[in-house]
């Protein structure tokens, strides 16, 4: 495959962007990252590598039924069986039953009712994972299996429910059953400004819908517990999100967080689908039962049934624009179905009703977002987090609008653009850049891959490696998506994240101790701490200490926000050491704090250079400081009109997708993903790279191929045999350029950047396939059916 150079913009187009100055290994700078080698060469432990000589495999029995009411369990047979030390079922939960992200709502074992196909019954534990297994299955239970709530509109009330004839559950009156005790809405968002009943000389109107998406990590859900001596419990798994973790499982066990103590274990894989838990309670009941290490780890089948995934989404727009193309009006319902549980269903609702409409300027606005209950897999956070589906709707109105005028689709786009100083749709101000109109301009700039080329290659044609055309019926299109997203958390949350930072002397050299519970889940934040602290301190040996709950929260690895939260906090920490050590070499050499730096392991005067060294200075002395640190705050919306000052800082990113359409066969072909995005500061400029084209590959996948099919609440490709992903050769090249307008607002101006690629990836590949075939495709993912069927 041929590689396109990755290009970053003029320097004197950009913001931010002189690197003259930047500390060797620090900031700006991309050195390797301090796991990268054990990685590429297999050595690195994930957390299904964990093991003990005496520990024990758990195993979880799962409900084959997605709506169905539990008359009895037997374990009798299970519990007899040769190898096994126990079963458990909801009657053995020692503390509470129900845990969750923002409700507690899920049962960490079903004791009358299961709510999805998949969830939790009862669990083993045996010597072998093999007898563990076949045990569970010897598990009696008797079902009375109901009517499967499978639609978000019908579980609210907004489209009929027509249950079997046969159901046993028809509903009360002929209502849809409610699946929880406050009903089947976990959240409606309204958003509401300017004049409702405004109107327009062009009207557009749509109707899209967007299917479930996994994160298909690699790493499958695992983890092992290990009991003390004490009645407590030392948990390593891997995971997103420690102390949210630490505060369910305690809850879940009945007890306090000294007694529960959680290390992150080497994460395979993660965007989203491991803010939950999987087998963080489970593993750490049959360790306390007993009283040996438990070690669970999840089979690929059981890893769709054992995290939440993409909300499904279904999207009805009308806007109305002048005849010029300006925007003035958009009227919107959306629903989203985050299945049996909450999860984070209420913030990824927040999300996409906030930032539904794009990053474009329109006066008045109507949007309704539902979050419901449904007997379908529980979804939650995954890279996009809400963003993701609406892109491809009002992306899909903007080409029509475009079309219905006879604008080219950049121009109208940079019409509506929002800048700097324009109010979203929640009445907020975006007070730092928001270059939307040059994204596109840049994206248009670049050249166009050559059709000669691909021609030649017929590898590279729809369908190439299995030879299905020579280029007979083989359409090109062209085109382009903008989008943007929060970054952090939002809604008025307390979002912080805690540092500790020691510095000392050992073997003659100075070394800094980094320790945070943000996890590194691959996105590269350990390589992060690891630049802030040379560039505050001056130091080049940096140690990551473990990832663990001794540290006082990191929050979530979600949101885009751990370079901006977890950086922001060591740079905050590392700022307090300094001070310290300039206040000892003050004293030690009689000059003022005010005059000096520490740099490349020495104290140095700007008058006078280099003073003396920092193992010179610290002596015997250890310097340590522990702090947590905050972004501006936020606000919650109002509840009437949605209006508020609800995030902390939006990420802009643009596309341009160029495909090769097979129209007779419905294949395509990606022949290039352009991506232009600022990212406010480049912290680590090969790692912003790679988390564009990570990003934009995630993106083309939900665009073409990725779905988790459902039929009546049971998921029909639960491998990754039929869950299809984007393979190398599917991946396109990915010309990019980095824009730096930094934030002032921001810890060095950055702004976050994995989510943002993700979201205008997929719009812009099904605009290009629009342009190619001239079909009105509404449905992401785009199969082959959908662009022949005539």
């Amino acid at each position: 495959m041929t590689t396109t150079p990755q290009t970053r913009p003029d320097k004197a187009a950009v913001k931010g962007a002189d690197r003259t100055d930047v500390t060797p290994g620090g900031v700006g700078d991309s050195p390797s990252r301090p796991d990268g080698i054990l990685k590429v060469t297999g050595e690195f432990s994930y957390s299904s590598d964990m093991w003990l000589d005496d520990m024990l495999w758990g195993y979880t029995l799962r409900s084959p039924h997605p709506f169905a009411l539990i008359k009895s369990i037997d374990i009798s047979e299970a519990l007899a069986t040769a190898g096994v030390f126990a079963v458990l079922t909801s009657e053995d939960v020692p503390g509470e039953n129900f845990y969750g992200l923002e409700h507690a709502d899920q049962p960490v074992l079903a004791k009358d009712i299961v709510r999805y196909q998949g969830e939790p019954i009862a669990l083993v534990a045996a010597d072998h994972p093999e007898i563990a297994r076949r045990a569970a299955e010897k598990i009696t239970v008797e079902f009375v299996v109901l009517a499967p709530v499978v639609d978000a509109e019908v579980a609210i009330g907004h489209k009929p429910w027509n249950p079997p004839a046969e159901s046993v559950d028809a509903g009360v009156d002929g209502q849809v059953p409610h699946l929880h005790p406050n009903g089947n809405l976990v959240r409606h968002l309204k958003l509401r400004r300017g004049e409702q009943d405004a109107t327009a000389d062009v009207v557009i109107t749509g109707e899209y819908e967007v299917g479930m998406q996994d994160q298909a990590f690699l790493g499958p859900e695992s983890g092992l517990a290990v009991p003390d001596e004490e009645g407590g419990v030392d948990l390593y798994v891997a995971t997103q999100w420690l102390h949210v973790d630490q505060r369910q499982v305690c809850a879940a066990l009945g007890l306090p967080p000294e007694q529960v103590r959680l290390t992150l274990a080497g994460v395979g894989g993660a965007f989203g689908g491991r803010e939950d838990l999987s087998m963080h309670v489970h593993g750490c009941m049959l360790a306390l039962r007993t009283g040996k290490p438990i070690k669970m780890v999840y089979n690929r089948l059981e890893s769709f049934f054992g995290h939440v995934h993409r909300h499904p989404a279904k999207l009805y727009y009308e806007y109305g624009a002048e005849r010029s193309g300006k925007l003035v009006y958009a009227r919107v319902r959306m629903y989203l179905d985050g299945g049996a549980y909450a999860s984070s269903t209420p913030a990824v609702v927040g999300n996409a009703g906030t930032m539904g409409l794009g990053p474009y300027v329109i006066p008045h606005v109507t949007v309704d977002a539902y979050g419901t209950y449904s007997n379908n897999p529980p979804c939650g956070a995954m890279r996009g987090f809400g963003s993701v589906q609406t892109a491809f709707a009002y992306e899909a109105q903007m080409d029509k609008l475009a079309a219905e005028l006879g604008l080219d689709p950049v121009a109208i786009r940079q019409m509506n653009a929002l800048e700097e100083g324009a109010q979203v749709p929640t009445g907020q101000v975006i007070d730092s850049a928001a270059p939307v109109v040059e994204l596109l301009e840049r994206l248009k700039a670049m050249p166009l891959p050559s059709t000669e080329s691909d021609q030649l290659d017929l590898r590279r044609m729809p369908g190439g490696v299995s030879n299905t055309t020579h280029g007979e019926g083989v359409k090109r299109g062209v085109g382009y998506a903008v989008a943007y997203k929060n970054v952090a958390f939002s809604e008025g949350f307390d979002d912080y994240s805690t540092a500790r930072v020691r510095l000392e002397v050992s073997g003659g050299d100075p070394i800094v101790t980094v320790h945070t519970a943000a996890a590194e889940v691959g996105q590269g934040l350990v390589t992060i701490e690891q630049q802030i602290c040379r560039t505050e301190l001056g130091v080049d040996s940096v140690v990551v200490h473990p990832k663990d709950t001794s540290v006082g929260s990191g929050g979530s690895t979600s949101a885009s926000r751990q370079t901006y939260m977890t950086g922001g906090a060591v740079r905050h920490v590392c700022g307090k050491v300094r001070d310290r050590v300039l206040v000892l070499a003050e004293a030690s050499l009689g000059r003022t704090v005010s005059d000096l730096r520490l740099e490349n392991g020495s104290v140095v005067s700007r008058s006078e250079g280099v003073l003396a060294s920092i193992e010179q200075v610290l002596g015997d002395e250890v310097v340590e400081e522990t702090d947590e640190w905050r972004h501006r705050p936020t606000h919650g919306l109002d509840p009437e009109t949605g209006q508020g000052f609800a995030h902390v800082q939006f990420a802009f990113a643009a596309h341009r997708a160029v495909v090769d359409v097979d129209v007779e066969l419905g294949l395509v072909k990606v022949v290039e993903l352009a991506c232009a995005q600022d990212v406010g500061k480049a912290m680590n400029p090969q790692a912003v790279v790679g988390q564009i084209q990570g990003g934009s590959a995630q993106g083309m996948g939900l665009a073409l191929m990725e779905e988790i099919v459902i039929r009546d609440g049971k998921i029909l490709n639960p491998s990754f045999t039929d869950y299809l992903i984007p393979t190398i050769l599917d991946t396109p090249p990915m010309p990019i350029e980095v824009l730096e307008y930094a934030d002032p607002n921001a810890p060095y101006g950055l702004r976050g950047v994995g989510e943002a690629p993700t979201i205008s990836s997929g719009p812009a590949i099904m605009s290009a396939i629009r342009a190619a075939t001239g079909l009105d495709l509404t449905r992401a993912p785009v199969r082959p059916e959908h662009i022949t069927r005539t």
